[in-house]
Order: C-alpha cells, then sequence, then structure tokens
C-alpha cells in the first residue's frame, strides 16, 4: 500500500511538472506581435462642410482621410477639395508613409498632386512633402508639413486642434491652421511670411463614433499674392467664416 502511494504521488508530480513545461513552451513560442502593435488596421474619415464669409460667399469644403498600417508603419492617403460658388474645383491629393519615431510622433514623408483650375499657367503641380503627425503637449493633435516645390515654392502648413468635452455627446473643438511661405517665384506667387491663417471653434454632436455632424465658426487671414506676369498684386483680406458640416468614421 506504502508503495502504491508512493507510486501515484510521483505520476502526479510528472503530471504537473509536465503541465507547466507545455505552458512555457507556449508562451514562448507565442507570437506577440498581435499584442503589441503589429496587426495591420486600417480607419477612414471622411468631411465635408459648407461656409461662407461675411460678404455672403460660400465654398464646399471636403476632405477624405485613410490610414492603413501598423504602430510602427503606416500610409497616409488624404483627398482635399475647394468648391467656391461660381468658380471651378480646387484639389488635392498627398500619399504619405509615416512611421512611428517617438511616444505620440511620427515622422512622415511623401508627395502631393494639387490641381487649380483658377491659374493661367502651371495649374497641376507635384510637391515633396516632409512632416510631423502626433499629439502636442496638451492633447493638441497636430501636422506640420513643409511643402517643395517647383520654381523654388517652400512652405510651411501648420494644423493643430484639440477635443474638449462638454458632455459625452457634444464635444468643441478650437482649431488652428495657417501657412508660412518661405519662397514662391511661380507664376502665381503668394507673398512671402505669414500668408494665411484660420482660428477656429468647431462644435459637433456624436450621434454615434461614426456620425458627427457639427457647426464650426472661425475667423480668416490672407496676405495675398504678389504681382507677377500672370497676376495682379492681391490686398490683404480678413474676416469671419460661418458653417456646418457633417464627419463620418468607418
Amino acid at each position: 500500500m506504502h508503495i502504491t502511494k508512493h507510486v501515484v504521488h510521483c505520476v502526479c508530480i510528472a503530471t504537473v511538472m509536465a503541465s507547466f513545461s507545455s505552458m512555457v513552451w507556449a508562451e514562448t513560442t507565442h507570437d506577440h506581435r498581435h499584442e503589441h502593435g503589429g496587426q495591420i488596421y486600417q480607419s477612414s474619415r471622411l468631411e465635408s462642410k459648407w461656409l461662407r464669409n461675411d460678404d455672403g460667399e460660400g465654398v464646399l469644403k471636403s476632405e477624405l482621410e485613410t490610414r492603413i498600417g501598423t504602430d510602427e508603419n503606416k500610409v497616409f492617403i488624404k483627398l482635399h477639395s475647394d468648391k467656391a460658388e461660381s468658380q471651378q474645383a480646387e484639389y488635392a491629393a498627398k500619399v504619405l508613409y509615416s512611421r512611428n519615431i517617438a511616444d505620440f510622433w511620427d515622422a512622415q514623408v511623401g508627395m502631393r498632386y494639387r490641381h487649380d483650375a483658377k491659374r493661367e499657367v502651371d495649374q497641376e503641380q507635384v510637391d515633396a512633402v516632409f512632416g510631423l503627425h502626433g499629439l502636442a503637449p496638451y492633447f493638441f493633435e497636430t501636422d506640420a508639413y513643409v511643402y517643395v516645390g517647383q520654381d523654388r515654392q517652400v512652405v510651411f502648413n501648420l494644423e493643430t486642434e484639440r477635443d474638449l468635452l462638454l458632455t459625452q455627446k457634444w464635444i468643441v473643438q478650437p482649431y488652428l491652421d495657417f501657412n508660412i511661405v518661405f519662397s514662391d517665384e511661380s507664376s502665381d506667387a503668394q507673398k512671402s511670411g505669414l500668408n494665411s491663417a484660420q482660428l477656429g471653434l468647431e462644435t459637433r454632436y456624436e450621434i454615434s463614433k461614426n456620425v458627427m455632424p457639427f457647426v464650426d465658426v472661425a475667423y480668416g487671414y490672407h496676405k495675398g499674392d504678389k504681382q507677377t506676369a500672370w497676376q495682379a498684386e492681391s490686398e490683404r483680406e480678413t474676416g469671419w467664416l460661418y458653417g456646418a458640416g457633417l464627419r463620418l468614421k468607418f
């Protein structure tokens, strides 16, 4: 009887050790990439809004952004269109490679194609793009880009915004968007320095995390264009913008 109990005890210990070894082996051979940002995901945002200025002139602005990739490496595709009343649309498309370089920050590089039917010449252009995308201190989501194009065009653009929750459904979002022209010798050259800026406040209601109507109030500034052989010099413009729109996420 004593020998039998001893044998049973040894068998139990062997079974426990075998189970433990199997667990250790499974842990060491488990693929952790799906738990640490290695999975590929896709997200898109479509936004369209109608804005009017103090003179009653309106413009329809539309934007589509798609992100595809992992937490470390992504591809951004951005499409943008502006359609002012009684004018042909301006549109641009960007394709960017995005690489995570620090907590909350990605370095990005790519190309931008833009088309402006109002230009007399060079209606279509391609620019190189270099920039940063991420979360600045105090949770300001920020995009900072340098565009380098033909005719010594070098422009810096900064867009930053922050969500402030009033309730779980009502959210206000202050934002800032400005352009600094370092140089421009094109036929439709812009004046150098701080060329344009827009400071605004968006208020949206989240019907769901996918459907969000909003209203927008902003103050805009535009320094104007330089005089060239193809265009006359334009004066500085300032004024208020009012509008509403719809944002979809999927």
